[in-house]
């Protein structure tokens, strides 16, 4: 079983990539840079959490692309 996520990631992961869905990738180092960027957030540790989120939730949809 995986780590449960709060809803205060998985809602700022929603907004990012509603509003930056484009410019996310599955690369989790780019993506970190991008929530730094995009979002203000208190810690270093959540913004590691809501890249490490945002960067499973493009690797999922990329596979469901991939099987269409």
């Amino acid at each position: 079983m995986g780590r449960i996520k709060t809803m205060l990631v998985k809602r700022v992961t929603n907004q990012l990539l509603d509003a930056h869905r484009d410019k996310f990738t599955t690369e989790f180092t780019q993506n970190k840079a991008l929530v730094e960027q995009y979002a203000n957030v208190p810690s270093k540790k959540i913004r590691n959490i809501i890249a490490g989120y945002a960067t499973r939730l493009k690797k999922k949809h990329e596979a469901i692309q991939q099987t269409l």
